[in-house]
C-alpha cells in the first residue's frame, strides 16, 4: 500500500473496513517479542494498513515478514521522549533504520531548541535525518507545547528541512489527535507535504473525523479495533 494510496481523500462514506489503507499500525511496547513483531506485521498485510510503525530494533524481523506486501515498514527515532538525541547521532541512526529495510520514518524534535531561538540548528536537525535515511520522513511538531509564534516557526522549519509530512503531535501523552490540529498543518502544508494524526485513536469515528480534517495518515495501536469498529470504553491506543 503506498503513500499515494494513502493520502487520497477520505470520503463520507468510509466505512470502517476502508479505512485500513490509512492506517499505520504501531506496536512500540518495550516488552514485545520477536513472535510479537511477526505476529504485528501478519496483521498489517491481513488488514491492509498502510503501515506496520515498529521499534528501530525490530525493523529486520519486520521488513523481512513484509517483503513482497505491499506494506511500508515505519520506524522511530528520537521517540518516545522527543529531542534527546544529538543530530549527529539521530542522523547515523536515520541511515542505520534505512539500511535495516524501513520505507518511512517518524522523528522527534528539539522543542527546547525551537524556545530558545536556534531556528538554524532546530532545522538542520530535521534535515539531517532526511539527508542520512533517504526516506520520507514525519515530524512530530508536538503542538500543544508551543505559542502560537512557535507552531508556526515549526511548521515553516520543518518544511524548508524537507518534512514530508507534519504530524500534531508524537503520542497521546502529549496530544489527543484532534480535527483542529489537523486542520492548522494542512492549512499551512506546502504542495507535497501531507499530514499525519496521531494521539490516541481509538475509534472508526475518531479516525474518520481526522480524516476529513485533511489527515493522509493515522498513527494509532488500535488499529485493529478502529477497521473492524470494535471499538469501546476499553480501548486504549498510543
Amino acid at each position: 500500500m503506498s503513500d499515494t494510496t494513502a493520502a487520497a481523500t477520505a470520503e463520507p462514506a468510509l466505512s470502517p473496513a476502508e479505512m485500513a489503507p490509512y492506517i499505520q499500525h504501531t506496536r512500540i511496547d518495550p516488552d514485545a517479542t520477536r513472535d510479537d513483531m511477526v505476529a504485528h506485521a501478519r496483521e498489517a498485510v491481513a488488514h491492509g494498513f498502510n503501515a506496520a510503525m515498529v521499534p528501530a530494533s525490530w525493523v529486520p524481523v519486520v521488513a523481512a515478514e513484509l517483503r513482497g506486501t505491499g506494506v511500508e515498514v515505519a520506524s522511530a527515532l528520537d521517540f518516545p521522549t522527543v529531542g534527546v538525541m544529538t543530530s549527529a547521532g539521530k542522523a547515523a541512526e536515520a541511515a542505520e533504520i534505512a539500511r535495516l529495510g524501513a520505507t518511512q520514518l517518524d522523528i522527534g524534535v528539539q522543542i527546547g531548541w525551537l524556545k530558545s531561538g536556534m531556528h538554524d540548528e532546530f532545522r538542520e536537525d530535521i534535515a539531517g535525518v532526511v539527508r542520512a535515511s533517504g526516506l520520507p520522513v514525519k515530524v512530530m511538531l508536538e503542538l500543544p507545547l508551543l505559542t502560537d509564534a512557535e507552531k508556526e516557526a515549526a511548521v515553516e522549519l520543518a518544511m524548508e528541512a524537507g518534512a514530508a509530512y507534519l504530524k500534531n503531535a508524537s503520542s497521546g501523552q502529549i496530544e489527543t489527535a484532534n480535527p483542529t490540529s489537523v486542520r492548522y498543518l494542512v492549512d499551512r502544508a506546502r504542495d507535497g507535504v501531507r499530514v499525519k494524526a496521531s494521539g490516541s485513536i481509538k475509534s472508526y469515528r475518531q479516525g474518520l473525523e481526522l480524516l476529513r480534517a485533511g489527515a493522509s495518515l493515522l498513527g494509532t495501536s488500535a488499529g485493529v479495533a478502529i477497521v473492524t469498529d470494535a471499538a469501546d470504553d476499553s480501548t486504549t491506543s498510543y
